[in-house]
């Protein structure tokens, strides 16, 4: 059951604050774009913190060992953020065959990863049959680890491509879904996610689904007991209502799959990550930014409305100005996903994009999972971010913040605790040595990557 509001508080009033930090009363949009605008940050991120610390306590925060990824770049999407999209023809265009895509996931297996996060471009050459055998073959290979796989777009390009039997969206979607879960897929990421509100997403999102399809998929999912994730993508066009439209759709949504489905094995939303978008090397990136000094409004915030109304016709600019999120947006955005998602259990810091200082931050501003220590990542980084970090180093990040390490798995159950001498960075007495490591790895350096379908 949610929780019950009070629209006419005053949320700046410490009193309602303590009721939404012990989860007594959950935050209206209004409320929750008034916080953002009005309370300074350290403030914000202190009532983001109690938040965190009554759902996860004061000692332990987390991360797994992972590995993303990305098994092919070609993609019929035109998204205009992405720098890492090919159409096909490109020299620098792939699809990893089943041996190198083994391969990589013995390589996490060997540094004992869990978990490997699959997500790829749209590409119409691939059949159904391709993930069927490719998820066959990783889960007999590596029954031991955990296939989180798939995103919502890819998800509703498989049910255009393969042409899907069902006489409704949900119906198609849950024929793929079984077939991907009797093969072996396990759980879904949120990417594609980026930002919900229609004006917005059909400027930047091209040829991809729209929030209404892509929560339906993530539905789906959790009727069939997969767990999923939820992303937002911000700064850039969107406005600050556009981004609290988005965590509202997110947090609805998740209240029918746990009221529908929860008592009765259903799978949910288990973690929320937002990030800044990346502009290097991206078409979105060289539109112009906007003038932060002067007196006119951002465009975005113009058009944005808390329930995703806005239209372009509200401003002649809107689309043609960026408004880059620098650290503290990043922290002042995250602390209140934390306060307004009370039906979300983990909220992930993005030190990939953020880089491992901030990334420490934002565990003081509502996040108690660091993520993973990402052996491969290759569309942030196509568009100029390649913050790389070992175990060691997640763990030392999280001891310097003042919490005790854990190693997790997809459900954040704990599997190891870091409490004793033998943690990942209490073995490592030249830290100088491990800043010459470079974890990430990208996958246009293999060799293979032609295209071998096994029928």
């Amino acid at each position: 059951m949610a929780l019950p509001t009070a629209p006419k508080a005053n949320i700046l009033d410490p009193g309602v604050l303590h009721d939404i930090a012990e989860g007594n009363l959950r935050m209206t949009s209004e409320q929750a774009q008034c916080l953002y605008n009005e309370m300074s940050l350290p403030e914000l991120g202190r009532w983001a913190d109690k938040r965190c610390r009554a759902l996860h306590g004061d000692s332990i925060r987390t991360y797994i060992v992972d590995r993303n990824i990305n098994y092919t770049n070609i993609c019929t999407a035109k998204c205009t953020f992405c720098a890492f999209r090919r159409d096909g023809h490109e020299d620098d265009a792939y699809t990893l065959e089943y041996d190198a895509l083994l391969h990589k996931v013995q390589g996490i297996v060997d540094i004992g990863g869990t978990q490997i996060l699959m997500q790829g471009g749209m590409n119409p050459d691939l059949p159904l049959a391709w993930y069927i055998d490719l998820l066959n073959l990783l889960r007999d290979k590596f029954p031991q680890v955990h296939i989180h796989a798939f995103s919502p777009p890819e998800v509703i390009e498989f049910v255009n491509f393969f042409d899907t039997p069902g006489s409704t969206l949900e119906d198609q979607v849950r024929w793929v879904l079984t077939k991907l879960q009797e093969a072996g897929l396990q759980s879904i990421p949120g990417g594609g996610g980026e930002i919900f509100a229609p004006a917005v997403r059909e400027k930047i999102g091209l040829g991809k689904c729209n929030a209404e399809v892509w929560l339906t998929v993530m539905r789906v999912a959790h009727e069939l007991g997969m767990n999923t994730s939820a992303t937002m993508m911000f700064g850039h066009i969107e406005g600050v209502a556009d981004r609290i439209h988005h965590m509202d759709l997110v947090r609805s949504w998740q209240d029918r799959s746990i009221e529908d489905f929860g008592l009765h094995g259903g799978g949910r939303y288990k973690a929320f990550i937002s990030w800044p978008f990346q502009p290097d090397n991206s078409p979105l990136g060289r539109v112009k930014e906007w003038d932060a000094s002067g007196t006119e409004p951002f465009p975005g915030d113009i058009v944005a409305k808390l329930d995703g109304s806005g239209t372009k016709a509200e401003h002649p600019e809107f689309g043609r100005r960026i408004r880059l999120a620098g650290s503290s947006t990043y922290l002042r955005t995250q602390a209140i996903s934390r306060l307004f998602l009370d039906n979300i259990y983990s909220i992930g810091s993005s030190w990939v994009t953020m880089g491992p200082a901030i990334g420490q931050t934002a565990l003081y501003y509502g996040a108690n999972d660091l993520g993973s220590v990402m052996l491969e990542e290759n569309v942030v980084s196509a568009a100029g971010t390649t913050w790389c970090l070992n175990e060691a180093k997640l763990c030392r990040m999280i001891r310097g913040a003042g919490f005790t390490p854990a190693k997790r798995d997809n459900c954040y159950d704990l599997l190891e605790v870091h409490d004793g001498e033998n943690a990942p960075d209490k073995m490592i007495t030249d830290w100088s040595a491990q800043d010459k490591d470079r974890l990430i790895s990208h996958t246009t350096d293999c060799t293979t990557v032609s295209l071998t379908v096994n029928q």
